[in-house]
């Protein structure tokens, strides 16, 4: 059974494989936007659809908070175009979100 849970100590969202954590989407929470700028799937899980199932769960979370999305990372940024019903949330990445960002992971 998958698990997807919020992970506010690390700024991620994880997806775990019978109880074993096999993924996660990290954000940074910029005023009311979340930006998602990495995931990471471990080799021995790929190939599961498992990125899909983590992303449609951390957005339907953001959606429920309220925030918005910027999709820095490419997984997130893809599963956006695959899905545009789920892309009323989400803002478009600029030079200013990137800068922030390049800021905030210093």
């Amino acid at each position: 059974m998958n698990e997807i849970r919020r992970n506010d100590e690390k700024s991620r969202y994880e997806i775990s494989v019978d109880g074993q954590v096999a993924g996660y989407a990290q954000y940074a929470d910029r005023g009311d936007q979340r930006v998602f700028y990495h995931t990471k799937i471990a080799d021995e899980f790929g190939g599961r659809g498992l990125s899909a199932q983590l992303i449609s769960e951390a957005l339907a979370q953001v959606r429920a908070s309220g925030k918005r999305v910027v999709a820095v990372c490419p997984f997130v940024a893809a599963y956006l175009r695959k899905h545009p019903d789920e892309a009323d949330i989400a803002d478009r990445v600029t030079p200013d979100v990137l800068g922030w960002l390049d800021k905030t992971l210093a």
